[in-house]
């Protein structure tokens, strides 16, 4: 498969950053579709999605994600939308964590394995990732391998060899959150040499070394994610005005690099969604 067409992924909200942290992140259903269709106008092919209440906290309540979708088709956008399963770094019931399939996505994020997330335990048990990943394939919900270091590639390929993720594997590398994989090239570069011939991947990181990662997965041939969930500034001191603003730089960079973003259609030929 060729390299030139290059994936890019927003994530807009996250769980875990705030308004007062950066008052353009995104936050209400109508605030989420917003960003989505803008990063899209400007070359993302696929927005990752987190729901937060009226209080701005993160929840996994299955209108509000029903609701982003709603927002986004109604603008006549074909962006492919990721809904997350990670209920915030297990803040929530593993129960909960499904109910997001629910809302007709075309993607799921499934976070292949427990570790230490920051100053929490992110549990995500064997038994979970089985049930996971069985109710994606009933929903037809393609499942984005979320790896946030080497021995969870290990548990994605076990549901591989059960049937329950199909190819092409679609990997997203998560660098640089306390407690997983450092954003450092030698992580990036073991990662990618770690999955399966024929895999898609795609790198983010979370901070300043967000832009770098991007920029080495352009060079190797891989896919890039950015937004506000990943890193609040656009430069060291320089708050980001939107996710928007952020897609427009490394689709810039991409095709300078002679890698022009895939659409949606083409993404999802790329993923065998088509």
């Amino acid at each position: 498969m060729s390299n030139d067409k290059i994936i890019l992924s927003v994530a807009t909200t996250g769980s875990w950053p705030t308004k007062a942290q950066n008052p353009a992140l995104p936050v209400t259903p109508e605030e989420i579709a917003r960003a989505a269709v803008e990063s899209w106008r400007e070359g993302a092919a696929v927005v990752h999605v987190h729901v937060r209440d009226d209080a701005g906290k993160m929840t996994c309540e299955l209108a509000r994600f029903q609701r982003v979708r709603e927002l986004i088709r109604a603008q006549g956008c074909d962006i492919l939308i990721n809904f997350s399963t990670s209920g915030g770094a297990g803040r929530v019931d593993e129960g909960e964590r499904f109910n997001s399939l629910a809302a007709g996505p075309e993607l799921a994020s499934l976070d292949a394995g427990s570790m230490n997330f920051n100053e929490r335990v992110f549990l995500n048990p064997p038994d979970f990732l089985e049930e996971l990943a069985r109710r994606m394939l009933a929903a037809g919900v393609k499942a984005e391998i979320e790896v946030f270091d080497s021995g969870m590639i290990g548990n994605a390929l076990t549901l591989v060899k059960k049937g329950l993720i199909r190819e092409p594997l679609w990997w997203q590398f998560v660098l640089g959150v306390k407690g997983g994989a450092p954003a450092t090239a030698r992580s990036l570069v073991h990662l990618v040499d770690s999955v399966p011939a024929g895999s898609l991947w795609s790198v983010c990181a979370v901070g300043w070394r967000q832009l770098a990662m991007n920029a080495m997965a352009i060079a190797m041939g891989g896919h890039a994610r950015t937004g506000l969930e990943d890193n609040l500034y656009y430069r060291r001191g320089e708050l980001a005005q939107s996710n928007a603003q952020m897609v427009a730089r490394l689709a810039r960079i991409a095709r300078e690099c002679g890698r022009e973003p895939a659409t949606p259609a083409e993404a999802r030929g790329m993923l065998g969604l088509a």
